[in-house]
């Protein structure tokens, strides 16, 4: 009886083993299912004639056909099967329609995206654009929903989700061009609400200090070394947050990388270069995540004039052009401007009526209400009333229940008809810089710093994408008070666009070179043709154009040397400082003071990923910002969510150089600066984690890669292989704030591209993540470990490994 018992038993747990292996078989093989197709030949029947798929070792496309809308089909098709996911998420984030998919969890995003109706303003923008235009995006849109129809299993993240994906339509297209503009300039709103915040604050010769509108650090165009000025002395009153902040806690509310800003873009002319062309250097930072937000491809067709088009360079996932990359007679990239694109109305509101808001006039104007309906997955629909303005939708913002106060009209470039179009196609048959140039002028994207190259040796620099036309004597676009709220019982705002002939432009300039890295590129007499909404402080930028004019005859690895350049210039100031107190008085019976003080001795002047002086130096100059503001960025989070200093200017460290300068603002309980400053390195001592050591406190070890798919968060603690599987290598990376190798953990070169128009084969490209989104296939990390060493890989794809062909039958 026991016998057979057991006998039953083992014949169960042999079952129960199949069926787990079954299930387990079954679930793995949907998920490859869901990878791309490599090989082979494929029947699409809206092509005009067949289209070639080549795959390099990276899986890199080479997308050739006869016609542009055949190519613009086969890019659907491949982005489709590498990354429909990731286009998803674009475009719902864009219309507000994440809750769809995900469920609840996504309805607080929605009702914040909602509101700006993105989805509709795509509509009419894809029915007002050229007929081509159109006509490429439904080519395009042809070629995504056949590409993820022919995939044998639908990606993985919609089994995880339980739910199909849905068709892609044209608009959507426009939509991820919208996601961009929340990615680049809907951070302004916080930038102008911590300034209003900051205002209510602080006195107004307090407030003129604390934002300045220039500094030493400023590396405009035309100019080959930085200012000398001294920093400026403090105002005579005494900050009353001081009073209360006797070191010790941390009380700043906005992390670092909340603040973050970065990318790089230069060019050289054939003058200063070793092969007599104009090279090309873009290193875009963005956050990072995988897949990585550009999908690399090269696209060849014939254009009408017989001649061979070549393009190759980064693609948006969900849109068919390259948005940097190079056509053999131009190369081109982008940073971007951190210029003035949003206004905040506050709005004087009828006690009577909270729909009527007083204008300029002197009369109520109405404001219209207009339900959104939002769909949750696995719930109810969500009805959201949008109230929406002569400006634009009406948002309540600060942490104060008093909505007469906080309702704002948020005007916004991105609502314009002038946002989104298709017009940068047309670098694909460019030239010449001028051409590029005033292609970049009309092209309907998020306004960027536009820099080119081209075959005859010349570079150029515009500002690309729509430019709001403000009138001075009413909106006055520079000072300390530009960016602030505007009453609406006197806005008038801006009055339309820019005239083309009007846009800021550089060609053939002075010193053979130009460099952007987001800060001020113009000097303050045109500055205000953009403005000014959080231009970086400059640092970078400096270091930049000096690399730059050391080299009389640069070449691409001199370019990528320069990318990767994680020197530490802008806080060399700070290690004198604490060297500065570090005297032989100081340094009795303090064993751990005198460990710190010969770490940063004998530091390297770098932030790579060995260094402990680099560490030690950053860690006291965030304890000195931590007790001079973080109290204030306590008040001003109590204001509203995520407002702060840091978020109110971009050249806070320049006010702390200054405060450093002068020895001002020692806090109460302290006896002298000395006693401050030493507390202050006592205090970054303290942040290193117990245990410790400093000799051991590497740069590294503080900035190791978290590069990982938006479902690795999902993983539970005990399954971290599952967390790896869908993240890249915790690698300890250099770079930093301030310097051209802009790198956090989540933050940094979204891609690194340097190319000489006409000499691609030496160009270099290296970029996070790889092309896939799927971690199943081969090609999902491929390339990562160059990124992260920074090694040079080709510009051009490499040998064609596998080769899949379009037929029309």
């Amino acid at each position: 009886m026991k016998r057979r018992f057991f006998a039953s038993l083992i014949t169960l747990l042999c079952l129960l083993i199949l069926m787990v292996a079954a299930a387990g078989t079954a679930g793995w093989m949907t998920l490859r299912g869901s990878l791309a197709r490599l090989d082979g030949t494929h029947v699409a029947p809206a092509l005009s004639a067949p289209v070639g798929i080549e795959r390099d070792s990276l899986g890199v496309p080479t997308i050739k056909g006869n016609t542009r809308n055949d190519v613009a089909f086969g890019t659907g098709f491949v982005q489709a099967q590498d990354r429909y996911f990731q286009m998803d998420l674009l475009r719902r984030v864009a219309s507000g329609e994440m809750s769809e998919l995900v469920g609840p969890a996504a309805l607080e995003l929605d009702r914040r995206n909602r509101p700006h109706r993105f989805r509709e303003r795509a509509r009419k923008a894809f029915d007002a654009l050229p007929a081509a235009q159109r006509q490429l995006i439904e080519r395009y849109t042809a070629g995504v929903n056949d590409g993820l129809a022919s995939l044998a299993s639908r990606p993985f993240e919609y089994w995880v989700l339980r739910t199909p994906p849905a068709a892609w339509r044209p608009e959507d297209t426009l939509l991820v061009v919208y996601a961009m503009y929340f990615d680049l300039q809907s951070d302004e709103v916080r930038h102008i609400l911590s300034r209003a915040a900051l205002r209510e604050r602080v006195p107004a010769d307090l407030f003129t200090f604390l934002l300045p509108a220039t500094s030493h650090w400023d590396a405009p165009f035309d100019t080959a070394v930085s200012s000398s000025n001294q920093p400026p002395a403090p105002p005579a009153t005494h900050p009353d947050w001081l009073q209360s902040s006797r070191s010790g806690s941390q009380h700043g509310s906005i992390a670092i990388t909340d603040s973050m800003v970065g990318s790089n873009g230069w060019a050289v002319d054939a003058a200063h270069s070793a092969h007599g062309g104009a090279i090309l250097a873009s290193d875009m930072h963005l956050g990072l995540s995988l897949p990585n937000i550009w999908y690399r491809l090269s696209l060849a067709w014939p254009g009408a004039d017989g001649q061979l088009r070549h393009v190759t360079g980064v693609s948006l996932p969900g849109a068919p052009l390259v948005i940097a990359g190079s056509n053999g007679r131009i190369a081109w990239g982008f940073t971007n401007s951190y210029g003035r694109f949003i206004d905040l109305i506050a709005l004087q509101r009828n006690p009577a009526n909270p729909l009527e808001y007083r204008v300029a006039s002197g009369e109520w104007a109405l404001a219209a209400v207009i339900h959104e309906r939002i769909l949750v997955k696995g719930g109810a629909s969500v009805d959201l009333p949008v109230v929406e303005t002569q400006w634009g939708p009406q948002i309540i913002a600060g942490s104060n229940a008093d909505a007469n106060k906080n309702a704002y009209a948020l005007r916004w470039a991105a609502h314009d008809p002038e946002a989104v179009n298709l017009n940068l196609q047309q670098l694909e048959d460019s030239a010449n810089v001028a051409q590029a140039l005033h292609i970049a002028q009309i092209s309907g994207i998020p306004t960027q710093n536009f820099m080119v190259a081209d075959s005859n040796g010349e570079i150029g620099w515009t500002l690309a994408g729509p430019l709001p036309k403000r009138d001075a004597a009413t909106d006055p676009s520079t000072g300390p008070l530009s960016d602030l709220p505007f009453n609406s019982a006197t806005y008038r705002g801006w009055q339309g666009y820019l005239a083309l002939d009007a846009y800021p432009s550089r060609i053939a300039t002075p010193l053979g070179r130009l460099w952007s890295a987001n800060n001020r590129t113009l000097p303050l007499d045109q500055e205000a043709l953009a403005g000014d909404a959080g231009a970086d402080l400059g640092a970078r930028a400096s270091q930049i154009r000096d690399d730059l004019l050391a080299l009389p005859r640069a070449t691409e690895r001199d370019m990528l040397s320069i990318q990767t350049d994680d020197r530490a210039p802008w806080i060399d100031n700070w290690r004198s400082v604490a060297l500065s107190a570090l005297d032989a008085a100081a340094l009795e019976d303090h064993p751990q003071r005198a460990e710190f003080r010969r770490l940063i001795e004998t530091w390297n002047g770098r932030a790579d990923a060995g260094s402990t002086g680099y560490r030690l130096v950053r860690a006291f100059y965030f304890s000195l910002y931590d007790a001079w503001f973080g109290k204030l960025d306590a008040d001003l989070a109590a204001a509203g969510s995520q407002l702060g200093y840091r978020a109110a200017s971009s050249r806070y460290d320049a006010v702390m150089e200054a405060l450093a300068a002068h020895h001002a603002w020692v806090p109460d309980g302290f006896a002298d600066w000395r006693a401050f400053m030493l507390d202050r390195i006592d205090h970054a001592i303290a942040q290193l984690p117990s245990g410790t050591k400093l000799a051991d406190a590497r740069w590294g070890e503080r900035n190791r890669a978290a590069i990982e798919h938006p479902f690795a968060r999902l993983v539970p603690p005990w399954l971290p292989w599952v967390r790896n599987w869908l993240g890249a290598p915790h690698d300890a990376l250099p770079g930093d704030i301030n310097m051209p190798r802009v790198q956090t953990p989540t933050f940094g070169a979204s891609e690194r591209m340097v190319v000489s128009p006409g000499h691609e084969q030496d160009g270099i490209f290296e970029m996070p993540g790889g092309q896939s989104g799927n971690p199943l296939s081969p090609y999902f990390l491929a390339g990562h470990d160059a990124w992260a060493r920074g090694e040079a890989t080709p510009f051009l794809p490499g040998k064609t490994v596998h080769r899949l062909e379009l037929m029309q039958h």
